[in-house]
């Protein structure tokens, strides 16, 4: 059984501030450390259900996060950014049993996470379908691209109340909840055992029932900050003005929409 494991920084129990998410500030270094020990904890539970590969995606910022040399021997590792589309996925196959998602955080235009955004900080919303949606559910359509259910995520309470929405009976663990610019977040180490047990609960069941499907056709709509980057984000090919600060473009294959974000959001 080999496992897909996406690693974000943002959902990571006890965060609360940008500076413990940038790798330039010393705050960083107790944060990578905490990010690795909720992949080990994940990597964990998924070798307990079977697992006998772990591939993860360092998908934090500069792709260079994790501390490896705490990684146990069965995981391999993908850091850095190829540029392709599947971003965040990177790496992941139609051979894979699961996907699942560590340190995840809320969509941008929410509050439920001091550090909610979206891909980045210059993005105010992003619409998929009319409906306003987080990294998550990007990377769990990229996944259903490839037949992958998504069966377990841990991250703030705002995106996992947004993955359990989207796909039923995906398993959760609530590491913290934000409040303004505060957080209230579990221990660090109560945050690793529940993400350990979930994990291993997660892979050991019926996998089947958690691949979201695909829609025929889909419109994005890319709302910025700043009006001058909806005006460079125009210039992508089939992208359309969408009101003073916004970008849309539409396609029939989800993998059309990876690819625009690519590089409208580059």
């Amino acid at each position: 059984m080999k496992i897909f494991l996406s690693a974000d920084i943002e959902g990571t129990a006890g965060i609360a501030h940008w500076d413990e998410a940038d790798r330039s500030h010393s705050d960083h270094r107790e944060f990578r450390m905490l990010m690795t020990a909720e992949v080990v904890a994940a990597c964990e539970g998924a070798r307990a259900a079977g697992a006998e590969q772990i591939v993860v995606k360092d998908a934090h910022d500069s792709g260079r996060n994790l501390v490896l040399d705490l990684l146990p021997d069965y995981v391999r590792v993908i850091r850095g950014w190829s540029g392709h589309p599947d971003s965040m996925m990177f790496g992941i196959a139609a051979d894979f049993a699961a996907a699942i998602y560590v340190g995840y955080h809320s969509k941008a235009g929410t509050e439920a996470n001091p550090l909610a955004h979206t891909t980045s900080t210059a993005v105010s919303r992003l619409l998929l379908n009319g409906e306003v949606v987080s990294e998550f559910t990007v990377n769990a359509l990229c996944a259903s691209r490839y037949g992958v259910p998504s069966a377990f995520l841990a991250g703030d309470a705002g995106i996992c109340a947004d993955a359990r929405a989207m796909i039923s009976g995906i398993a959760t663990v609530e590491t913290l909840e934000g409040a303004g610019r505060a957080a209230t977040s579990l221990s660090p180490a109560c945050s690793r055992a529940l993400i350990r047990q979930g994990v291993e609960a997660a892979l050991s069941r019926d996998l089947s029932g958690l691949v979201p499907p695909l829609a025929e056709t889909y419109e994005a709509v890319v709302e910025f900050s700043n009006p001058s980057d909806a005006f460079r984000a125009s210039w992508y090919p089939g992208a359309r003005s969408h009101g003073p600060r916004a970008v849309a473009f539409a396609a029939k294959d989800f993998f059309e929409i990876q690819r625009a974000l690519r590089f409208v959001l580059a």
